[in-house]
């Protein structure tokens, strides 16, 4: 990959099935890159605030001879981090920064660098955001991206990606959405001349792939389906016709998404427990079926002495289910969210891994999905549901990766007859989208919808709903 970086200057994209040590790769060609120069090479990572601390752990575990630095407010003081010029950085292999603070620091595009590498390159599929435009200023030979989701949601992530790495190969975001659009109408072999042009600069491995890892255990994925509690039904019902006559009063544009965005968090708070969307701080567990399902699942988990992973994209729920898991077994656990430092993230992994008897992790789906290797784990429990299958599969695969040495058993919880349970059904008819292709699935725009598909999407379906 050196050698792209010197003759031909074109870039590459990374794009292995999660834990199968993408980092590790990168690191690797670092140190080629430092033995075959004589004069420093200085190389630059952009990665989430919530990985810095992870690629400096791994540098100074696997090759603590290159050098590092990095540059976020989390490692130096803000006075000195925008006083930061060029020079400063020169006596370095590798500066490490994040999304954000490349957007903070114009020296950082100012500065020519040997290599560029974005880590969770899904962060730039969106052209028009800022620090997608932010990123494609940088200056260097060549670029290099890291992903397990290369088309997270459709086709023009694909394309932002490469614009980056290998700009214009791709043509302009206007011509391929025209290519894109004639490639649906195809038939036979739809994303065969794609695949052609992007695989020299693909570098893609499963692990379900036994010729690329043969000790991997297996995963299993099991949808774990809840009822509702009549508290529960009661308020969706509620909710359903509240949103039904306020899209009969004939809203549209920013008005009618903002409302149906707002419509299905509250549907979404109901099917995880009442207490959610009433902030009643009640919490009681007979008024939540997933509660009921979850502490079916905790107590084998518990007696069979194992570890498991929660993940919620609800911060409010982590303290309940904090609470309501260390009840069961009987020991507190861990809880990890966006509020928790990145200083202290690295801890309470380094706890979960080594220490026996923390037996569980709540973890946020944003803070915690991505990054973080969490191999002690051999459950994972996904008590709401993204509507992004990718976003999901990655947070599962903190579990699921190199260093796993039991199956792993996925819980996706579902509630009968509501929005979860026909969500979960489009989920999984859409996920063909991009398979011929890349691993990807597509991400349900529900506010794109007309009303009657609205409507029926979210309709409570009273034959399955209940608990009784």
């Amino acid at each position: 990959m050196d050698a792209i970086a010197e003759r031909s200057a074109a870039g590459a994209c990374l794009a292995d099935d999660m834990g199968l040590g993408k980092t590790i790769q990168v690191l690797s060609l670092l140190l080629l890159i430092k033995r075959q120069h004589q004069e420093r090479k200085i190389n630059l990572l952009v990665a989430p605030t919530s990985l810095l601390a992870n690629w400096a752990a791994e540098i100074e575990r696997f090759i603590p001879s290159l050098s590092s630095m990095i540059v976020h407010p989390s490692a130096m003081p803000a006075v000195q981090l925008k006083a930061l010029e060029s020079d400063q950085l020169s006596d370095t292999d590798l500066v490490i920064t994040s999304y954000g603070t490349l957007l903070r620091l114009p020296v950082l595009t100012e500065m020519d660098w040997h290599l560029v590498i974005l880590d969770e390159a899904q962060a730039i599929k969106n052209p028009n955001a800022k620090q997608t435009k932010t990123a494609k200023k940088l200056k260097s030979k060549a670029r290099i991206v890291l992903t397990g989701t290369p088309v997270e949601n459709h086709l023009g992530d694909l394309w932002s990606i490469f614009d980056f790495i290998n700009p214009g190969l791709l043509g302009t975001a206007k011509q391929f959405r025209s290519y894109a659009k004639k490639i649906a109408e195809r038939e036979h072999n739809p994303y065969g001349p794609l695949r052609a042009l992007v695989s020299p600069y693909i570098l893609r491995r499963m692990k379900t792939d036994k010729t690329v890892i043969t000790d991997l255990p297996d995963k299993t994925e099991v949808k774990a389906h809840c009822s509702l509690s009549r508290k529960q039904a009661a308020l969706y019902s509620q909710t359903v016709e509240d949103i039904a006559k306020s899209l009969r009063q004939g809203v549209d544009g920013i008005q009618r998404k903002g409302l149906v965005l707002a419509g299905m968090m509250r549907l979404n708070q109901i099917c995880n427990h009442p207490s959610q969307w009433l902030n009643d701080h009640s919490w009681a567990e007979k008024d939540s079926g997933k509660l009921a399902r979850l502490r079916e699942i905790t107590e084998v988990v518990a007696a069979r002495q194992e570890k498991m992973l929660v993940f919620t994209q609800f911060r409010e729920m982590a303290a309940p289910l904090e609470n309501f898991l260390g009840g069961i077994f009987g020991r507190q656990g861990l809880v990890l969210h966006g509020e928790t430092t990145v200083k202290n993230r690295k801890s309470l992994v380094q706890s979960f891994q080594e220490d026996e008897n923390i037996p569980f992790f709540v973890l946020s789906l944003k803070a915690g999905g991505s990054g973080l290797t969490l191999t002690a784990a051999s459950h994972v429990v996904h008590f709401d549901r993204w509507w992004n299958p990718a976003v999901e599969n990655q947070a599962t695969d903190r579990a699921f990766r190199i260093g796993q040495k039991k199956n792993v058993l996925v819980h996706k919880f579902v509630c009968r007859g509501t929005l979860e349970e026909k969500i979960d059904a489009l989920i999984e008819s859409k996920k063909a989208l991009s398979q011929d292709l890349l691993s990807g699935a597509a991400e349900i725009k529900v506010t794109e919808m007309k009303d009657d598909e609205l409507l029926r999407l979210i309709a409570l379906d009273l034959q399955t709903v209940s608990e009784d």
